[in-house]
């Protein structure tokens, strides 16, 4: 199909998405489809199967080009590097099936309204709307933009106005019919697949009918007993897939059915409320959310009252987090971009459990429905399941490409039995049959398979050491990771914070600390309102819950909090308002308590949360707590510290985490709706700083350093402050106490100042306490030192400074991300870019994290690894049970240990496919062959049990300071493959010409080496292909020789590429795997020197003399020392292999690598006390990154 597409023919669905695919109108056209259908039928049902494999051919083939409003089969192709072909029929979907539609005609005000997509999606007079199903999720034409738009969900254009006017009272019965008629049942619906049609596709595999097609070529040449093994191996291989196929999809349909019968109670407009299964469920429906716990069936828009709700199915934090209502505000804005706060804190998401409701105004907590089925962020969470994005590794592309050389050299091996079996005289049916034989010795079919078995090996150790997978093929590319990405907080450091000091501060400065480690209450004032008051906690079950934070700070002010019942009466305090009042024990506290009013919840974009109180029988109070830099800029500024950066920076640098506090006094009595947080968060007074322990956890050190010394990245991106992040990293070693560390600023353009960037070497000064000591940043004026040695610098910068270089400085931030090692303050989506930044830089990204705010960037990196107790998150391809990043390195070495496994068994694969290659082209030269027995022994005896056990070997322990060759298509590893291939058509040659000028030799007599008798032996054997007869078919003096230097081959080329270390444990820790080739070898050598008449007339060998036998074992010997020194010397001598590329000028094309050696031929880089300015215009913007599920519109600054 050509690039240039007519007008209208060809769309983008999803633009901008993960999901995002192009679009393609066609038309059934009836001659074409006739000419198909004959082409089915006359070929045997071999086009059907090729369209069943491509299905942009099926469309090309039946189907014209049109354009899209008027084409009954769609063709997608995904928008990435794969470009996946995929058909669709276009369905139709009639308003006439409605119950109510006797009344409904194109006038009608329920349908005339063009407001809503679903109304533009019917066409008029017929009622009708098209619609195509892709992965799950239905599109719907839209006629007067025509084009194909999602269903499901709510207009992202609707203002936080409409939302109320329009859905505040519900939908009348009509509108749900229709809606739930157009976007389908509010359901998650996983099917559990029929295991015909498991079988069906399973079989359908091209592996399984190459398969088929040698099996159904060995009948036809009598080798029925090979034949029927690989009949039953493909048999069991086929039932295992299916059965662990029918298995998953049976635990994934377990997971979600619960989400498809919840009862739900919906507001109707001139109706009642009334009780519906949730499936019933539309976009626009109004729920009522009582006080008991509940699953999210949808997602929601909470637009009266407030909930507390556990997110940790979409996290896998348990910690509560409350959700506030849309204020009903009347700009024009989209609802999503009405105000600063994360458009998330109004979104109740599917799946995840409502645990407390907070009523207001009219006493109920209600919702409108946002999203249903697919469209909701659990739905999206399981198309991830069902549809994984593919691997794009390059191992896998080699593969493709080494079975097309080996299909080539069939090919040639077809030509030479050809013209050997015509020139012979044979008839054309041998011929043919012999010619086809070559393909399936040639190509190896266990091949495919054969590369995942080191896989799944090590899929079964991660899973005992606790690390589970949800993407197997991603445990090959842990073996290529170069770079780690670590959040802080909870994955470096401890989840528990100790609440170590509070620092007051009033108008003449900071005042002395308050230390908690004594015990002594903080006296009553605005700074132990702000520590009672400001915070998210809630009461669930009679105890404290929240964020461990928010605990520890609380817990030090020795409160209480309770909730208000019915019977509290206090002026402008709602009932079931949380109260928060010191204990009995604290009588000297002139206040009875506090009643929180209202909350503008953290965010971690916004670095801040904000409380409005009132005092009982006193005033109104605005408390915040957050990034101390944030808090002081809504200060007013004579209430911040002269020396507030310097004292900011005294606790950052010893690791504390340090939150600010502030607050003000309302003047008059506000109804907390009226109150915006703009408003709210202004003129405030600071306070003073909160200051925190958050020590390392005992495996941080260690893990890092062996990352480290193993010549793996290790990246810190949080969202604490930027020194603390620093020391963090100098503690846990991440940063060398020998290097140093270059801060970068980067500040927006701001009137007629372009965007700016400013170097700034820090220097650590010795800590001589907790107070009165230097600035902790000191400009270096020398900063060659630098330049000394690779790595002698790192760069740490905040998420700020991030946008502004991405936007303004594009050119220079591979520059600076070669050399970053710090990133702090950064929001989610800044945590995305990042990683994608460092993917385009070629690096292999692995990232670990523990929380919802690393969610995307989990999903963007090669290898995303989750800290979670639950046995598999669906955020990320790796979840492990253990707390700690002990995992990271286990599991690069066991991707390490999986990927060298693969090769090896590439290699083996190949060469074992080789060997058998090169003996029947031999003995085609004298027309005989191997025979079926032969066939069966060297393929089920030695093969596969090697194929089996030879993926055994687990992980070598240490990490080595270089990583596996990541493509079969390497020079070392063809190399070894042509090598070992040149061995052994060498040795078969040789075998093959000796034995013809051995004295004893006879090409008719059989018998004339050995004086066995002769009445022991029968001198014809079994007619094993169809007319072919003679006391000669396969018992020659060739056909023995060829098979024992055969076999015994197979068994030195596993023992040769059985690699241990330094990737996979040495093979003596195999036990296994030595135990079946001590037993092969054994055989094969009794088979050799024993004369046993009725096994060798079984196997169809004939007696040699003894000296001959010694010649083969000879010769057997000269090859494996060969291989052995040519593996050693040649191919594993790395140190070799890097002479060789440096005396050939070979330089890595890793994009890293070039911006490495370009950075270090500038003497003059980095460019410290100096600042850059942009000479970009102040528009410009920057690429945005997002997840689909955790999306949001954050503030960068």
């Amino acid at each position: 199909m050509g690039e240039k597409y007519g007008k209208g023919h060809h769309a983008v669905l999803n633009r901008g998405e993960d999901n995002e695919m192009e679009i393609f109108g066609y038309r059934t056209e009836g001659c074409r489809k006739t000419l198909c259908i004959a082409g089915y039928v006359f070929s045997c049902g071999i086009l059907p199967l090729v369209f069943y494999w491509r299905p942009a051919w099926d469309v090309w083939a039946n189907c014209i080009p049109c354009t899209l409003r008027e084409a009954d089969v769609i063709l997608l192709r995904t928008s990435d590097e794969f470009q996946i072909y995929s058909r669709k029929k276009v369905m139709w979907i009639y308003l006439s099936a409605l119950d109510s539609s006797a009344g409904l005609t194109p006038d009608h005000p329920l349908i005339a309204d063009e407001d809503c997509i679903i109304n533009r999606a019917i066409m008029k007079p017929d009622l009708k709307v098209r619609c195509i199903q892709v992965q799950k999720i239905r599109y719907v034409w839209n006629n007067s933009e025509e084009h194909f738009q999602k269903v499901g969900c709510l207009e992202d254009g609707f203002t936080s106005a409409k939302i109320h006017l329009k859905f505040g009272s519900g939908l009348t019965r009509e509108e749900q019919e229709i809606r739930r008629l157009i976007c389908g049942p509010n359901a998650i619906d996983v099917e559990i697949t029929p295991i015909w049609k498991l079988l069906i596709k399973e079989v359908l595999n091209p592996f399984y009918v190459f398969q088929l097609f040698s099996v159904c070529l060995w009948f036809s040449e009598d080798y029925k007993e090979y034949a029927v093994a690989i009949i039953i191996m493909s048999i069991i291989s086929i039932t295992l897939t299916v059965y662990d196929l029918r298995e998953q999809s049976i635990k994934l349909h377990r997971l979600v059915e619960s989400h498809n019968s919840i009862l739900v109670t919906v507001c109707r407009r001139k109706e009642d409320i009334q009780e519906v299964e949730s499936r019933h469920l539309v976009p626009g429906d109004l729920l009522s959310l009582s006080g008991n716990k509940m699953q999210l069936p949808c997602d929601a828009i909470l637009i009266e009252g407030g909930c507390v709700v556990n997110e940790s199915m979409l996290t896998g934090e348990s910690i509560p987090v409350i959700k506030t209502a849309l204020p009903k505000v009347g700009d024009t804005m989209p609802w999503k971009l009405h105000g600063q706060e994360d458009y998330k804190r109004h979104i109740l998401f599917c799946g995840t459990e409502v645990i407390q409701t907070k009523s207001a105004g009219s006493g109920t907590v209600r919702a409108v429905v946002l999203q249903t089925g697919f469209n909701t962020a659990k739905g999206d969470l399981v198309r991830s399941i069902l549809y994984p994005k593919p691997v794009n590794f390059r191992l896998y592309r080699d593969a493709v490409r080494f079975l097309l050389c080996l299909i080539g050299t069939a090919t040639i091996g077809m030509i030479y039995t050809v013209c050997v079996y015509v020139l012979s005289g044979e008839p054309a049916e041998d011929v043919v049959k012999k010619a086809l034989d070559v393909i399936t010795i040639a190509v190896p079919p266990a091949l495919p398979a054969a590369l995942t078995t080191g896989i799944i090996y090590a899929q079964r150790r991660l899973k005992k050491n606790g690390i589970f997978c949800i993407s197997p093929q991603r445990i090959n590319i842990c073996g290529q990771l170069n770079l780690v990405c670590f959040d802080k907080t909870g994955t470096l450091t401890k989840d528990g914070l100790d609440l170590w000091g509070v620092v007051p501060s009033d108008r003449n400065g900071f005042q002395e600390v308050h230390s908690f480690t004594s015990g002594s209450a903080l006296p009553w004032g605005p700074l132990c309102g702000a520590m009672a008051s400001c915070h998210s906690l809630i009461i669930l079950d009679g105890t404290i819950q929240g964020d461990p934070l928010d605990v520890k700070m609380f817990e030090a002010t020795k409160w209480e909090i309770e909730i208000s019942g019915k019977d509290f009466h206090n002026r402008g305090v709602p009932t079931q308002a949380m109260i928060v009042k010191p204990n009995q024990a604290s009588c000297q506290i002139p206040v009875g308590g506090m009643a929180i009013l209202h909350q503008f919840p953290f965010s971690s974009a916004l670095q801040r949360m904000s409380v409005i109180v009132q005092e009982m029988e006193g005033d109104q109070m605005v408390f915040m707590k957050g990034a101390p830099e944030r808090v002081a800029s809504f200060c007013q500024p004579d209430t911040v510290p002269s020396n507030f950066t310097s004292e900011l920076q005294i606790y950052t640098t010893q690791g504390f985490r340090v939150i600010g506090l502030a607050y003000k006094r309302l003047e008059i009595y506000h109804h907390v709706t009226a109150l915006t947080r703009e408003k709210v968060e202004s003129d405030l007074i600071f306070l003073g700083l909160l200051i925190l322990e958050n020590s390392l956890k005992e495996e941080t050190k260690p893990v890092l350093e062996e990352l480290t010394s193993a010549h793996i990245r290790t990246v810190m991106v949080t969202g604490d402050n930027l020194q603390t992040a620093v020391t963090v990293a100098k503690k846990s070693g991440m940063i060398a106490e020998n290097t140093r560390v270059i801060l970068i600023e980067a500040n927006e353009a701001s009137g007629s100042s372009p965007a700016s960037v400013t170097w700034k070497l820090v220097e650590d000064r010795k800590c001589l306490g907790y107070r009165h000591q230097d600035s902790y940043i000191n400009i270096g004026d020398d900063a060659s030192q630098l330049r000394d040695e690779e790595g002698g610098f790192h760069f740490a910068m905040t998420g700020k400074s991030y946008q502004v270089i991405s936007q303004h400085f594009s050119s220079l931030l591979p520059k600076i991300l070669i050399n970053a090692t710090v990133f702090a303050r950064m929001s989610p989506g800044q945590k995305s870019s990042l990683v994608e930044e460092f993917q385009k830089l070629d690096y292999f990204v692995g990232m670990c994290g523990d929380g919802a705010n690393d969610c995307g960037a989990l999903k963007m990196a090669h290898v995303g690894i989750s800290l979670s107790e639950q046995e598999a998150s669906v955020a990320s391809p790796f979840t492990s049970k253990a707390p700690n990043i002990e995992c990271v390195p286990r599991l690069i070495k066991e991707g390490r240990a999986a990927l060298v496994t693969s090769f090896c068994m590439f290699k083996y694969m190949a060469l074992y496919s080789m060997i058998q290659y090169i003996g029947v082209l031999l003995l085609y030269w004298k027309t005989n062959s191997l025979s079926n027995y032969q066939f069966l022994f060297q393929d089920l005896a030695i093969t596969t049990l090697i194929g089996i056990t030879m993926s055994l070997n687990g992980a070598y322990p240490k990490l080595v300071p270089y990583r596996p060759p990541g493509r079969l298509i390497s020079p070392p590893l063809l190399l070894s493959v042509l090598l070992n291939v040149l061995f052994s058509l060498v040795m078969h040659m040789l075998g093959f010409i000796l034995v013809r000028q051995q004295p004893w030799y006879s090409a008719t007599d059989v018998f004339s080496a050995c004086s066995l008798p002769k009445a022991n032996i029968s001198r014809t054997t079994a007619s094993l292909i169809p007319g072919k007869v003679g006391p000669d078919n396969f018992m020659s003096y060739e056909n023995t020789t060829i098979w024992f230097l055969g076999t015994l081959n197979c068994i030195i080329v596993a023992l040769v590429f059985s690699k241990g270390k330094p990737f996979r444990q040495p093979i003596y820790t195999n036990y296994i795997f030595v135990f079946v080739l001590v037993i092969q070898m054994g055989v094969c050598l009794f088979l050799l020197f024993a004369n046993i008449p009725g096994l060798y007339h079984r196997m169809d060998l004939i007696c040699t003399p003894t000296s001959w036998r010694i010649y083969l074992v000879v010769m057997l010997a000269v090859n494996l020392i060969l291989s052995l020194v040519v593996e050693e010397a040649i191919i594993e001598n790395r140190a070799l292999w890097l002479a060789i590329k440096r005396v050939f000028g070979y330089q890595s094309k890793s994009q890293y690598r070039k911006w490495q050696r370009a950075v270090a031929n500038e003497p003059a880089w980095p460019p410290l006390n100096h600042t850059s300015y942009s000479d970009r215009p102040e528009s410009a913007r920057g690429v945005s990154y997002s997840n689909p599920v955790f999306e949001s519109h954050e503030e960068t600054s």
